[in-house]
């Protein structure tokens, strides 16, 4: 496994960071492990309308269309 060193930290961020993975229970190792791997496992939103544009053909559906493509991709980063 790789490890990330993150310097200048505010130490009002740490504290909150701190007070979070408290409050449900972790170390702030477990913590900040899980919360990067939810932020690495959720698409940015260019890599969403990257996709819906390649889906649609033309980079443009109506918005019925837009909302079933998210669905289908919230669904399907739900399921992994």
């Amino acid at each position: 496994m790789t490890n990330v060193l993150i310097r200048e930290l505010p130490d009002n961020v740490h504290t909150e960071l701190v007070r979070r993975a408290t409050h449900q229970g972790k170390s702030l190792q477990q913590y900040l492990v899980s919360e990067l791997t939810r932020l690495a496992a959720t698409p940015t939103l260019d890599e969403v309308l990257d996709r819906i544009e390649r889906r649609s053909g033309r980079g443009r559906v109506g918005f019925q269309s837009a909302v079933d493509i998210l669905d289908d991709e919230r669904s399907r980063r739900d399921s992994r």
